[in-house]
C-alpha cells in the first residue's frame, strides 16, 4: 500500500474566510456595536467609512479602553477603536495568512481587496479547517508571550 500524499495546492484566504462582516460605523455608540456583537456572537467588528475600513473594534476594547475608563455607552465607536488595522489582501495564501496572526498574535485578520475595500474577516478557525499545520503553527505564535526587548 502506497503512502497517501498531502494535497499541496494552495488555498487563497477567499477560499475560507468568512464573507459575511457586519460592519460599525465611526459614528455608532458604544451600546450599538456590543449589540451589534451580540446580535452576530462576535468578538470583533470592522469599523468601516463608506466603503474603506478605518479600523477595528474589539469587545475587550469596549471592556478595557471604555468601561475601565468610565465612557458613557453613548459614545462613538471612534474615541476607542483601534485605528491601526493589520489587514491581508484576499489573494494572499491561507499559509501567508497564519504566519502573518502569528507574528501579529492576533485570531482574526480583516480581509481587503486590492482597493482597500472589505471583503471578509478570516479567522484562525478558517485557516485550521483548511491547513492544520498553518494553524498549528499560528496557534504556537499567538500563544507566545509577547515580552517587550
Amino acid at each position: 500500500m502506497m503512502p497517501s500524499t498531502l494535497n499541496t495546492t494552495t488555498l487563497n484566504i477567499s477560499q475560507v474566510m468568512t464573507r459575511d462582516v457586519t460592519i460599525v460605523t465611526l459614528n455608532d455608540s458604544l451600546q450599538t456595536a456590543a449589540q451589534m456583537m451580540r446580535e452576530c456572537d462576535v468578538g470583533l467588528l470592522p469599523v468601516g467609512e463608506q466603503t474603506k475600513l478605518v479600523g477595528m473594534l474589539s469587545d475587550r476594547d469596549i471592556a478595557i479602553r471604555a468601561v475601565a475608563e468610565g465612557l458613557s455607552p453613548t459614545e462613538p465607536v471612534e474615541k476607542i477603536m483601534s485605528a491601526e488595522i493589520a489587514y491581508i489582501f484576499e489573494d494572499d495564501s491561507v499559509e501567508e495568512a497564519a504566519r502573518y496572526m502569528s507574528e501579529l498574535q492576533v485570531r482574526r485578520l480583516p480581509v481587503v481587496n486590492h482597493e482597500h475595500q472589505l471583503v471578509g474577516i478570516v479567522s484562525l478557525g478558517d485557516v485550521s479547517l483548511s491547513q492544520r499545520q498553518a494553524a498549528g503553527e499560528a496557534l504556537n505564535g499567538i500563544s507566545q508571550p509577547n515580552i517587550p526587548d
